[in-house]
């Protein structure tokens, strides 16, 4: 008899603790959402910025594409409620608390599925992503802002964003989805206009080692097919290839890329002298 209270006074201590155990294991899950992500299919904007400025380019150019995206789709680029001026810039305190809001609202914002432009942080120093949604269109996007920037350095509105690059679409980091990325992006330009372009290719590799730059530009070279031809330097066309890790991109674009400075804003503004007027010059103010 003894032995049999003992067998359910030790059942129900058991049964006790699992419910116990039970009840605090099924605590209730914080509600974490997914980092942003490049992915097959996507379209975007890679961009490069000072040394350590990330976050204040960030915010940089998510105010630039929002003004644009007003005043090119008629609606507002995303989230976030602060825009980038100069008394912010001046104010180091402002600027940190104005990264914070900025990014905190990107990320936290109910709307975001219907952003136009949402960043996507890259382990790389000095690199941003922002992937752009419909009827955004990167390439005609980063051209207007760059020819803005070009004719009338009045608009100046960054500080730290150099280099813009637009990718029209986005797949995996292999042969397979080069080839098929390639066709997307070449076709309606080299296949479907029915004119015949000089082009060159420029492939940019970060973090990868599988795919060979030479391989690539042969086998997009391949893809443009005739009666094209290739050109480095006077080309109608310049094909663009971005890859980074998993990721590949690609864009075309006009032959203006150089005249815009290769699409970096800053030398847009600010353009590097020459060495060689640099050297015209000292002379003559020796002389």
């Amino acid at each position: 008899m003894d032995k049999e209270k003992k067998r359910t006074s030790e059942a129900s201590l058991s049964g006790a603790v699992m419910k116990k155990a039970k009840k605090q294991w099924q605590t209730p899950k914080k509600n974490f959402s997914a980092a942003p992500s490049i992915n097959p299919g996507d379209a975007g904007i890679w961009a490069t910025c000072d040394m350590h400025k990330e976050g204040l380019c960030t915010v940089e150019l998510k105010d630039l594409f929002d003004q644009y995206a007003q005043l090119l789709y008629s609606g507002p680029g995303g989230a976030g409620n602060g825009a980038v001026t100069d008394d912010t810039l001046d104010d180091a305190a402002d600027i940190e608390a104005e990264i914070q809001q900025e990014i905190q609202g990107m990320q936290n914002t109910t709307s975001k599925q219907q952003a136009l432009f949402t960043p996507v942080k890259i382990e790389v120093q000095c690199v941003l992503f922002f992937k752009t949604r419909q009827p955004v269109e990167p390439v005609s996007l980063v051209h207007r802002i760059c020819e803005d920037a070009f004719y009338d350095k009045s608009l100046k509105r960054t500080r730290f964003v150099k280099r813009l690059t637009p990718m029209t679409r986005m797949g995996k980091a292999n042969e397979r989805s080069l080839e098929e990325v390639s066709k997307l992006v070449l076709g309606p330009v080299f296949h479907d206009d029915g004119r015949e372009w000089k082009f060159a290719i420029r492939p940019t590799i970060r973090n990868h080692q599988a795919m060979k730059r030479d391989d690539i530009i042969k086998r997009v070279a391949d893809l443009a097919g005739q009666p094209h031809t290739v050109d480095l330097t006077r080309y109608d066309r310049l094909i663009l290839v971005d890859v980074y890790r998993n990721i590949l991109g690609m864009s075309v674009v006009s032959d203006d890329y150089e005249k815009f400075k290769r699409y970096n804003l800053a030398e847009i503004y600010e353009p590097t002298p020459p060495k060689s007027t640099a050297g015209v010059t000292v002379n003559a103010a020796t002389e």
